[in-house]
């Protein structure tokens, strides 16, 4: 009896030792990987990553049950992470606002905000239906906060969605809808507009793509399956600028939709019939009972307002880099647009990088590695604490940290100093516009 008492005695011994090396081992394990992950977080703060700049995810720690299920949803690399048993944020710069990881967390300790509790971020004000606070005037895209491409479709079709709803349509010889803007949400509306049979016309100030259009012909848009108007699902994934381009042409030509080029919208003027006079730099006007704005959040490119900026040479996008062959090109700005441009373009010409700061920061972390890459072998000249003081038919002048004036022979300037916020042009309209810090997306 006594032997069978020790022999299940050693046996529960057994057991219980080998169920506690297994959590041992599991605590050791999920130790390590919070280890790395409180190395990356740290990393990202070096780096000016840490800071969102955007739509980005919130995690309340009291509620967050470290499942991990926000990390495995989000499609981007190295967003969030868990540390001792919590999720958190670790390049918050680089989200891009999939909302994925917001529908993932089961007990709801996900947030998705705009702006955090010590930067604030301008927004106009849009209810639920995207209207803004001068009834008739809606906005879908990025311009309220959505910037990412499915979001922003989705948005272009729920404003046009309520502009029927509203029923402040159908007046005679007047225009239903006025959509302003031709990127994702713009076409989205426009699509929208002609499958509810909406009198609507669409105002591009640059080409068809909007914001799209603008990224370099190589550059991969991350998307995911979305539903357009009158055409139905598009499973995009790892798609490229010009394969969007072509869709969009596609479902444009298709359904026979209206949308002027290269004009400009510089007044929105609320008229006594409720109505609205849309005035654009072409001296074209239209009066429409509602208007739609998918213009983006840049509004126009910044400018350096240095001498010589007007010359012909001088451009604030890049649209066609394998064209571009043998030139002594100046790329201003150290930003993620500015280094992807610089890099298409430095094996068929001479390229100089001009940045004020004195290193790069808020890169996405391959353009970062590219870039640093490219300064190393010189086939970039990477000028850090530099300005440009003024521009010349044949060189350019850079003011450096040391008060000195650099002269590099040039052929072409390509500026990608950001954008700035249409503030003033939403205002004349009567969007009234509010710093938001930490402000909860709602219409997720």
């Amino acid at each position: 009896m006594d032997g069978i008492l020790l022999e299940k005695l050693i046996t529960y011994g057994i057991v219980f030792l080998f169920c506690g090396l297994i959590i041992l081992f599991y605590l050791r394990k999920k130790s390590k990987a919070s280890n790395i992950v409180v190395k990356k977080v740290e990393t990202a703060k070096e780096e000016g990553l840490h800071e969102p700049v955007s739509l980005h995810p919130y995690i309340d720690p009291n509620a967050c049950i470290g499942s991990g299920a926000c990390v495995k949803a989000c499609p981007e690399k190295d967003i969030l992470g868990i540390i001792d048993g919590k999720a958190t944020v670790i390049n918050a710069s680089n989200c891009v606002g999939h909302g994925a990881c917001f529908h993932a967390c089961p007990v709801e300790a996900i947030s998705l905000r705009i702006g955090t509790e010590k930067r604030g971020v301008d927004l106009p004000h849009v209810n639920q239906n995207f209207e803004t606070n001068v009834k008739g005037i809606y906005i879908a895209g990025e311009l309220g906060g959505m910037g990412l491409i499915k979001n922003s479709v989705e948005q272009g079709q729920q404003a046009v969605d309520s502009v029927v709803k509203s029923k402040k349509i159908n007046k005679e010889g007047i225009l239903d809808l006025v959509i302003v803007g031709s990127g994702p949400a713009g076409i989205s509306a426009s699509l929208a507009a002609k499958k509810h049979s909406l009198s609507s016309i669409t105002l591009e100030q640059d080409s068809l793509g909007g914001t799209v259009y603008t990224f370099p012909r190589a550059k991969v848009v991350m998307t995911s399956p979305m539903n357009l108007p009158l055409h139905g699902k598009v499973k995009l994934h790892n798609t490229s600028k010009d394969e969007l381009l072509q869709l969009w042409k596609k479902v444009i030509k298709e359904n026979n939709l209206e949308i002027v080029e290269n004009t400009k919208v510089e007044n929105i003027t609320p008229l006594k019939d409720n109505t609205f006079k849309v005035s654009t730099n072409t001296g074209n006007e239209y009066i429409s009972s509602n208007v739609i704005l998918a213009i983006g959040r840049r509004g126009s490119p910044r400018k350096l307002g240095v001498p010589g900026e007007d010359n012909q040479k001088v451009a604030y996008r890049l649209l066609e880099p394998e064209i571009i062959k043998n030139k002594k090109v100046l790329v201003v700005g150290g930003g993620d647009s500015a280094i992807e441009s610089a890099l298409l373009l430095k094996n068929e010409n001479e390229v100089t990088l001009s940045y004020r700061n004195d290193k790069f920061s808020r890169l996405k972390p391959r353009n970062k590695e590219n870039i640093l890459l490219a300064e190393k072998d010189k086939s970039i000249n990477v000028i850090f604490d530099s300005n440009v003081v003024a521009i010349n038919e044949t060189d350019v002048l850079l003011n450096l940290k040391n008060g000195d004036t650099q002269k590099i022979e040039n052929d072409l300037v390509y500026i990608f100093a950001g954008g700035e916020l249409p503030t003033s042009f939403l205002e004349k309209a009567g969007v009234k516009i509010s710093k938001r810090f930490g402000y909860i997306m709602k219409k997720y």
